[in-house]
């Protein structure tokens, strides 16, 4: 009992939810943005929590996101899918941030070029993008 209890105590001290979108440039880059901060700072300080385990309700999830300190969602575009699903969950975020309004990122579909010349997807992400991204979120979680 007494070691249950501990496990339940322990858990990341602030998590992420990011959209992971993959049909344009930007839910990508908030994605690999959101892993260069846990990277920077390691799992202690904060991880990527799972998105699509909040609307369908998985305890673990649910008890991790509550335990948290903050609770940063990242979106890359301004429909803000990763937001709505986590207030649709019954969270708030501590911070929102979205790649479009906060970093200028200009959104582009992947599929715009098939059928054409399709580049590797890696040519339409920015690594200045990611850079800014991941330096705004570490802010967010660093703020008090």
């Amino acid at each position: 009992m007494e070691e249950e209890k501990s496990q339940e105590m322990v858990s990341h001290e602030n998590v992420i939810f990011s959209c992971y979108g993959g049909f344009s440039n930007t839910g990508i880059t908030s994605a690999l943005a959101c892993l260069e901060v846990v990277k920077e700072l390691g799992l202690e300080k904060v991880c990527v929590g799972c998105l699509s385990a909040l609307p369908v309700g998985i305890k673990g999830v649910i008890k991790k996101t509550k335990l948290a300190q903050k609770v940063i969602v990242g979106d890359g575009c301004n429909t803000q899918c990763a937001k709505k699903i986590l207030e649709n969950a019954g969270f708030k975020p501590t911070k929102s941030i979205v790649l479009e309004r906060d970093i200028g990122m200009k959104k582009k579909a992947l599929n715009e070029d098939m059928g054409r010349d399709p580049k590797g997807i890696m040519e339409y992400i920015s690594e200045e993008d990611i850079k800014r991204a991941k330096e705004l979120i570490i802010k967010s979680l660093l703020e008090e």
